[in-house]
């Protein structure tokens, strides 16, 4: 109880309080706008940390990562551009509303239900984070191959062009994920003599080029969509109307991103995917996903923040960052001299709480933050489509070349940017393609270690219990999916046949 009080003390009082409004501010600017992400938010703010105290730096890390990251729903559903890989799960359905007129609606599901989520990891947090951190650190290169491997397999069935275009689409994800220096040999593959190459391709230049860039293009081909903002004053009007209809979804959601969230190096990206295609496959109206659906939106959204607030559990009970972001919060708290660990619990737990206590402050300050952005990204409906194209490509050009801070990352761009747009024009998502490279790396480093403990033998990843869960998992949707769609070929081909021959008779 002492420990408690001490914390509230250092949380309220007027300059850690300053510095998480003004930090959440900024990652609202920052994460609205397109080419711009949570990462690069969370990055900037470092410098500004040196000239801080410990808990008022941790404080500006996480109000900013928060914020950043529900804002990055903004141009998702405005420009169908996702601020991060998570949101490019429902970006479509987001989208859709806005066509619809529904962009404030579409807006505060994301912005209320990330508040809830992101309250639900907090509580999750606070009552399992030994437990669940220990758990995590069980996890084997065997369960995170499996993990990876089922993340990537919801990816290519919920597609919207088709379970086979969905596979070729994340296979060339995965292809664009090889290229650079092989992680365990050190040797390079498909660099072609390009020094730049070496360190991969960066998934925030390609989900910048394969959604914004080809997005310009087509709008510059076809012309600007009508999009009709009918609640654009009121963002939240029908918001939890919506939200109690559709609350299995946003608990289930909840649940399943604090899970995720808790395995290092898993994060908010592959829970999203994970649950927007666990809504669609119990949803009694799958067919409406990625026309407009509010449905998977609910369910992906309460998970990004949910996965958020979890994967600071090993991060602040081992030390082991949880993603990019925690991995920035932890060299932050070592260079305040809050060494991460399990005596951050038992040494110093007035820090402890401190920190879950921000958590919840940064998410209530989501609402009134979330309602005036709402409020005034309506406005960017008034601006001239090319002025905005305009606009949207030179943030691209920004958020590309401020990776390495070369000309490189625009290149890579606009190559696949032109790529995004040839696919898009045949039918084929450009979604699985990202997640391919996010999670590509994931997927080799496990697959290729676990064939070394097991001398190349495939049946050791099966030799553990929660390894061999997500295997079978995996191959069981693999089955149903190829099944289902071999039945429902024959049985167009039996109907094909019945119909020829019930003409061949009336002839």
């Amino acid at each position: 109880m002492d420990a408690f009080l001490l914390a509230l003390g250092l949380v309220f009082n007027v300059e850690t309080l300053l510095v998480i409004t003004a930090s959440a501010i900024f990652g609202l600017f920052v994460g609205a706008l397109p080419g711009l992400t949570a990462t690069m938010a969370t990055a900037l703010l470092v410098p500004v940390t040196f000239y801080m105290a410990p808990i008022p730096a941790i404080a500006a890390i996480i109000s900013c990562t928060a914020m950043a990251i529900t804002a990055g729903d903004l141009p998702g559903t405005l420009l169908r551009i996702p601020g991060t890989p998570a949101s490019a799960a429902y970006v479509e359905d987001s989208y859709r509303m806005a066509q619809k007129g529904q962009a404030g609606l579409a807006i505060g599901i994301g912005v209320i239900g990330s508040v809830l989520g992101g309250l639900f990891g907090f509580v999750f947090l606070m009552l399992t984070a030994p437990a669940l951190a220990k758990f995590a650190l069980g996890f084997s290169s065997f369960e995170y191959f499996w993990l990876a491997v089922l993340g990537l397999s919801c990816a290519a069935l919920i597609s919207s062009g088709g379970m086979a275009k969905g596979a070729l689409s994340l296979l060339l994800g995965l292809f664009i994920a090889q290229v650079g220096l092989d992680p365990l040999m050190g040797s390079q593959r498909f660099t072609f003599g390009l020094t730049e190459l070496s360190g991969g391709i960066s998934f925030i230049p390609a989900m910048i080029g394969m959604f914004a860039l080809a997005e310009i293009m087509r709008a510059g081909r076809t012309g600007a969509p009508a999009v009709v903002q009918d609640n654009g004053r009121n963002p939240f009007k029908g918001t939890l109307k919506v939200l109690w209809k559709y609350r299995k979804n946003q608990i289930r959601g909840s649940v399943v991103g604090s899970l995720l969230g808790a395995l290092p190096g898993v994060g908010g990206d592959l829970a999203a995917w994970v649950t927007y295609s666990l809504a669609k496959r119990t949803s009694k109206t799958p067919e409406l996903f990625g026309k407009g659906h509010p449905e998977g939106l609910v369910e992906a959204g309460a998970t990004n923040n949910a996965a958020l607030s979890a994967s600071w559990i090993p991060a602040m009970v081992f030390g082991i960052p949880g993603d990019a972001v925690t991995a920035i919060a932890v060299g932050v708290l070592v260079m305040k001299g809050l060494d991460p660990g399990p005596q951050l619990l038992t040494v110093h737990p007035e820090n402890f709480y401190a920190v879950m206590l921000v958590f919840v402050i940064a998410n209530i300050l989501m609402l009134p933050l979330g309602y005036v952005a709402a409020r005034t990204a309506r406005w960017i409906f008034e601006v001239p489509r090319a002025l905005l194209n305009a606009a949207i490509l030179l943030f691209c050009i920004v958020g590309s070349f401020s990776i390495n801070n070369t000309m490189f990352g625009v290149g890579i761009m606009l190559v696949l940017g032109i790529v995004a747009y040839v696919l898009e024009s045949r039918r084929f998502a450009i979604a699985p393609i990202i997640l391919g490279i996010v999670l590509g790396p994931l997927v080799e480093t496990n697959f290729t270690t676990s064939m070394i403990i097991t001398s190349g033998n495939f049946v050791g990843f099966f030799g553990r219990p929660i390894a061999a869960v997500l295997g079978a998992a995996t191959v069981l949707i693999w089955g149903f999916a190829i099944f289902g769609t071999v039945r429902r070929m024959m049985i167009d081909r039996a109907e094909r046949k019945t119909l020829t021959l019930h003409v061949a008779d009336h002839a």
